[in-house]
């Protein structure tokens, strides 16, 4: 067997070259198997020159009729997987061919989707996390009206799950664990443009340095006693 002609006539038939997101998500986008097989046949003979593959040469290459194929060519058409679009050649003479420009669109809208999906997702389990944290931290579970808190904090105040772990922190280092401080802190936050951890910091720190620094302050730590920063954040105007 001449094993370099068998090589040359295999690389002469060319390759398909598909998305990856396609063939790992062609049964979430409606297709069976049997579809997206039909749909590769096309897509196969368009990229190789014959832009309108019949049913009848589409279904020589597949374990199905023509009839069978014709039924599901009008089922990738009606559900957009496919269009028809009209075009001219080189010499002006007019031709039909298939595009797959509403397959494109089906997948990065799945895409899309997916992916908020996969942040609504997220955000429910940190949301969740809060809840967790809040009762692990007041060491009993939270009663309606500091769930409804917890939830405005969330939703009409849009303050992220990290500002509001990093304000409860804030309340526990203060020792001054209640849901008013910890509101006071967020509102002072939000206020003065803190969004992330660092921005809490170093605001934090500026208004205990500030408070240090001012008589009747906070004096020095005796050598036995580890500083605590404090910072009372009730009495800020």
């Amino acid at each position: 067997m001449d094993y370099k002609n068998v090589m040359v006539t295999w690389m002469k038939e060319g390759t398909l070259s598909l998305p990856v997101l396609l063939l790992k998500n062609y049964s979430k986008l409606g297709l069976s198997e049997t579809e997206f097989i039909c749909l590769l046949q096309v897509y196969s003979d368009v990229e190789q020159g014959n832009h309108f593959p019949t049913p009848e040469e589409i279904s020589n290459r597949m374990n199905i009729s023509v009839k069978e194929c014709s039924t599901i060519l009008r089922k990738l058409l009606q559900q957009h997987f496919l269009t028809i679009e009209e075009n001219q050649s080189s010499n002006g003479i007019l031709f039909e061919s298939y595009s797959f420009i509403s397959l494109w669109e089906k997948l990065a809208d799945f895409v899309m989707q997916e992916s908020k999906r996969a942040q609504l997702q997220k955000s429910l389990e940190q949301e969740a996390d809060v809840y967790t944290i809040f009762e692990q931290e007041f060491g009993r579970p939270l009663s309606p009206i500091e769930c409804e808190t917890l939830a405005m904090w969330l939703d009409q105040d849009q303050h992220s799950t990290t500002i509001i772990k990093a304000a409860l922190r804030e309340s526990v280092i203060s020792g001054k664990l209640n849901f008013r401080y910890i509101d006071r802190i967020l509102f002072e936050w939000k206020k003065n443009g803190v969004k992330t951890i660092e921005d809490a910091r170093q605001y934090g720190q500026k208004f205990r340095t500030h408070q240090k620094t001012q008589p009747g302050g906070t004096t020095q730590p005796s050598a036995n006693r580890k500083p605590v920063p404090f910072y009372n954040w009730l009495e800020q105007d």
